[in-house]
């Protein structure tokens, strides 16, 4: 049975009240590091597998902007996966969809780890490789929204910026575990890694996955949704179709939402893929290469949580705008650390960028999802964060091998720089533009 939610007196509780939030914390946690360890993990192959195994008979470097393009075709997908997710979340509840994406994830996933390569079966080994790529950014386009909600709408008034940073530093931790668990299996034996090795870490997905079901499946659907349930907002005879109802009466909020994920977006696909590329041209082997990532994705772990604690205290916005400022000056910085050679320069670099990065990121779920209606919150922050997603972050890699092929080549790495910091210029001018949101009664959030 459904009872009022007060925001008024949501950060008290009772004990049993607070037990529950706290499953769905961990409950988020746990299921967004799986589904972003399957999503992620293609990533890494992708920068040291595919342009070898499904890609053959370009040159190096068509090969691997080949593989970077089929990276995209994921990050394509997400809105797709964004509106469709958002519609049945904003009608039928959060639950649900989260627990059918990451099911429909971890399927794709192990699928990955038993294709036929291009020497097995020629030209249908790419092309199935990019289909079930579009099949996970279909799923991870519904997987983000549905955990921040999630968290975010559980969450007491005052601490809803940390509460829903589980869902950023769930991403950190499945960039971290699906790096971690492909490093190990790259310490193989050339041979036997690219004969076999790359896909252990793919179908480990399908055990992690039915985890992952087990602990959504125990959680409660969101008290915010079930009490604009109770009021009639989104009985489906009165209320429009969400995405029509953004476009038609939040289209800024919409716009701003998809310039705030921009920088962050693009920042962290050209640090991991085109990073992990970048890193084996200069000289370093893939061991280190993923060892410093594994470290500095930790980094941003930690960074993520102070920063979304911080947001609760000082806004979105300050907080936001000043990870955005520090990330565009280290995209100057961090090539540098890979110029050295140096490996201790690396994990260093790196460290900091992704430090920097985090300020960015771990407010945001927050941030995009205050922007937005309960009726039409799951599709907003989808649909904004995916979007974004497919811009900023999909074609990010390729961008970047672009841009340092037109420059000569490594260490020629400026306009790469540049195009991270007008990637990052961008969310600061959308955050500048934004309201702010941290202390937002979220039963009121106008849907005009």
């Amino acid at each position: 049975m459904s009872t009022s939610y007060d925001p008024a007196t949501a950060s008290s509780g009772t004990g049993q009240e607070t037990g529950s939030r706290r499953r769905v914390v961990i409950s988020t946690y746990i299921g967004t590091v799986i589904e972003w360890y399957d999503f992620y993990l293609y990533g890494a192959a992708a920068a040291l597998v595919f342009n070898v195994l499904f890609f053959p008979e370009f040159s190096p470097l068509a090969g691997t902007l080949a593989s970077f393009a089929t990276l995209g075709a994921g990050f394509l997908a997400r809105p797709i996966g964004g509106i469709v997710w958002g519609h049945f979340g904003d009608r039928f509840g959060r639950k649900r969809m989260l627990v059918a994406s990451i099911v429909i994830m971890g399927v794709a996933t192990t699928l990955v780890g038993l294709l036929p390569t291009y020497a097995q079966i020629g030209v249908w080994a790419p092309v199935l490789l990019v289909s079930i790529r579009i099949v996970q950014g279909i799923s991870a386009g519904g997987e983000w929204g549905g955990a921040a909600l999630m968290a975010l709408e559980h969450a007491p008034t005052r601490r809803r910026g940390l509460w829903s940073s589980v869902a950023q530093v769930g991403v950190g931790s499945g960039i971290v575990l699906s790096t971690l668990v492909f490093s190990l299996f790259t310490r193989m034996p050339e041979g036997a890694f690219m004969s076999w090795g790359w896909r252990v870490p793919f179908l480990l997905a399908f055990p992690l996955v039915a985890l992952g079901l087990y602990i959504r499946l125990k959680v409660e659907e969101s008290p915010i949704f079930q009490e604009a349930q109770r009021r009639g907002e989104d009985r489906a005879d009165e209320a429009g179709v969400p995405i029509v109802e953004l476009l038609r009466h939040q289209w800024r909020s919409v716009l701003i939402a998809i310039m705030l994920v921009i920088g962050p977006f693009a920042a962290s696909a050209v640090f991991i893929t085109f990073g992990l590329s970048y890193a084996a041209q200069v000289g370093f082997d893939s061991t280190t290469a993923t060892g410093a990532l594994v470290v500095a994705a930790t980094v941003s772990v930690i960074g993520g949580i102070l920063s979304a604690a911080a947001s609760d205290y000082l806004g979105r916005r300050p907080v936001f705008m000043t990870g955005a400022a520090l990330l565009a000056v280290m995209s100057f910085v961090v090539f540098s650390a890979y110029n050295t050679g140096s490996t201790v320069l690396l994990f260093l670099g790196l460290s900091i960028t992704y430090g920097t990065h985090s300020v960015m990121y771990g407010p945001l779920a927050a941030f995009l999802s205050e922007l937005f209606a309960t009726t039409t919150r799951y599709t907003g922050a989808s649909v904004g964060y995916q979007v974004a997603g497919a811009l900023g972050g999909g074609f990010a890699p390729a961008i970047a091998v672009i841009l340092l092929g037109a420059a000569g080549g490594p260490p020629n790495t400026l306009y790469v720089s540049l195009f991270m910091a007008a990637c990052c210029a961008a969310s600061f001018v959308a955050a500048y533009l934004s309201r702010e949101t941290y202390r937002l009664d979220l039963t009121k959030v106008s849907k005009s």
